[in-house]
């Protein structure tokens, strides 16, 4: 969890979950900030965002602008989806064009787990407009 920046202390909401997330993943994030992972109806400020996406199951665009609704300013958003030839993989053009249409940079990509790549993403810095 150290590489994708979880801290002790940290709210963190979780969007998008199934029953295909991967459930350790989840384990190492509660025990890394040491607290359970909000819910998509929790109205808390969370420090960051977990939004689990797969291809065909929405709009991109619009689970990222739902993922920042309850972000502390200076957020961090991380969009995780099936990795390169599993199902409902989400090519990196898709995410990269999805980002900035919902108020987003996308940073990062690492290999959150065994099925899943993970995406950075935060705030502009600047004022938006």
């Amino acid at each position: 969890m150290a590489k994708l920046g979880f801290k002790h202390g940290q709210v963190v909401q979780e969007l998008g979950y199934d029953d295909e997330v991967d459930d350790d993943f989840r384990g190492a994030v509660e025990a890394a900030v040491g607290s359970e992972l909000l819910d998509e109806d929790a109205d808390e400020v969370a420090d960051v965002v977990i939004c689990w996406f797969r291809d065909g199951e929405g709009d991109l665009v619009e689970a990222l602008m739902d993922s920042v609704t309850n972000l502390a300013k200076g957020g961090i958003v991380w969009l995780l989806t099936p990795k390169k030839g599993r199902a409902g993989h989400v090519p990196a053009d898709e995410i990269e064009e999805a980002a900035p249409a919902a108020g987003l940079h996308a940073t990062t990509s690492v290999s959150a787990s065994a099925d899943w790549a993970g995406t950075r993403m935060t705030t502009p810095r600047g004022p938006r407009r």
